[in-house]
């Protein structure tokens, strides 16, 4: 925790720089402000065709991966082989940008973002997305709302999928106070202290239901918020950030003890280090990111945690799992542009045995709950053409998601037995966007 704690102050000094450089102007002389309001968005409509049964989010758009085969009594038909077909426009998007003010001789702006990608008693339902204020002035800029996480934001792959290369992509929009300092014109920082709303980590559903579910108060329990600090190097067309994302959660306050409910004291820390590398020139975009993963479900990703103990107060211990997940991606044109995605996902495990509760009954809590955590591994290869104008989108994606399922072995890694098994999904994606 005293290491924790020094890494927190270390980050809230990174954060406050951008506040400083503001400072030294507060007193110039200003030039007349006028506040300038620019509306924007697009109408998106999608046609998805799934071969087979898919875990997806967001009415079926955000598509992950194929569910493990479910067999009928006499195991002759495996009852997720069904296709489906969906013809959706919820994802289409309204927002305005907001500048013109100053604050010394650095710049004031914001933005509001939504769409109608949210759930409730009328169906789809109008979401925020977006919602931030942004202080810029010289090298330094600083944000305050809820704005894309630092490893998903501007870098995100260009595939045409709502999903956006998730779940090899991490991808979470998330309440944050996040700084960036232009060293020069080569070398930046990038810092933030992340809370969690939309996207949140999974954990025990109650103190005595061990069913995962996802909830705020892992989270917020913890009083520590999600912390991310990342090196950022920018020379020509090549773009690299060496980068590491670190959280606290408190899956829970009490346990049934004896018939009796008591308070406990529980935690889980996992530490998630990544590389991205960009090459941006002429008509050719090239993207990379891998991560080591840990307990990452909160940004859209099959990982999560496990019971590694149990204490004589009632209380659990915990340890992340881990994965090696990556993508690449490569697109080339204007006008007229191809573009190919290949993703890759290994579950790890955990660095310690799990908690047997008998019989092999591991209490793994993670994104998708316990239909995905016998997950092997999975693989994603995606390519698409579209045709592009200012104004007007229309394009086409093949996506092929293969998943593998096995046995666990005792750190919550899988087999490599006569059980391990793949499935796979082939969509078809037909995507038709009008910009304003």
């Amino acid at each position: 925790m005293k290491h924790l704690c020094n890494t927190l102050l270390s980050l809230s000094t990174i954060l406050l720089l951008p506040f400083a450089a503001l400072a030294q102007d507060a007193d110039a002389p200003r030039a007349e402000q006028k506040i300038r309001i620019k509306p924007y968005g697009f109408v998106r409509n999608y046609l998805n065709v799934d071969s087979r049964k898919t875990y997806t989010v967001v009415g079926g758009e955000y598509n992950m991966l194929p569910y493990d085969a479910i067999w009928n009594e006499d195991q002759s038909e495996d009852l997720n082989d069904v296709a489906s077909m969906q013809f959706q426009a919820l994802t289409s998007r309204f927002g305005i940008d907001v500048s013109g003010l100053r604050l010394g001789r650095g710049n004031l702006s914001a933005k509001l973002e939504g769409d109608f990608g949210g759930f409730g008693s009328n169906n789809h339902e109008l979401r925020l997305r977006l919602a931030y204020i942004k202080f810029s002035a010289s090298r330094s800029e600083i944000v305050v709302g809820q704005d894309w996480h630092p490893l998903s934001g501007s870098i995100m792959p260009e595939v045409l999928g709502m999903a956006a290369g998730a779940p090899f992509r991490p991808h979470s929009r998330t309440p944050q106070l996040r700084a960036t300092r232009h060293f020069n014109d080569v070398w930046g920082c990038t810092a933030a202290l992340l809370g969690q709303l939309q996207y949140m980590n999974n954990g025990p559903a109650s103190a005595s239901d061990p069913t995962s579910t996802a909830s705020l108060s892992f989270a917020t329990q913890s009083l520590v918020p999600e912390a991310f600090l990342g090196i950022n190097f920018k020379q020509g067309p090549c773009y690299v950030q060496l980068a590491f994302d670190g959280q606290i959660l408190k899956p829970r306050t009490h346990a049934l003890v004896g018939g009796v409910t008591k308070k406990v004291s529980e935690s889980v820390l996992s530490l998630t280090p990544t590389i991205y590398a960009q090459y941006v020139e002429d008509l050719w975009v090239v993207k990379f990111r891998t991560l080591l993963a840990e307990n990452t479900s909160h940004l859209n990703q099959l990982v999560g945690y496990a019971v590694t103990g149990v204490g004589d107060d009632g209380s659990w211990d915990y340890q992340p799992l881990r994965a090696s997940i990556s993508y690449l991606n490569v697109a080339y044109g204007k006008k007229c542009r191809v573009n190919l995605f290949l993703g890759y996902m290994k579950n790890l495990g955990a660095s310690e045995d799990l908690y047997d509760f008998g019989t092999g009954n591991y209490r793994i809590y993670m994104k998708g709950g316990e239909a995905f955590t016998h997950l092997n591994s999975i693989y994603r290869i995606a390519p698409s053409v579209s045709y592009n104008t200012k104004d007007f989108n229309i394009g086409l994606e093949y996506e092929w998601t293969a998943a593998t399922f096995g046995d666990l072995d005792s750190r919550g890694a899988v087999l490599n037995n006569d059980n391990l098994h793949q499935v796979s999904n082939h969509r078809l994606c037909a995507l038709v966007k009008y910009n304003f």
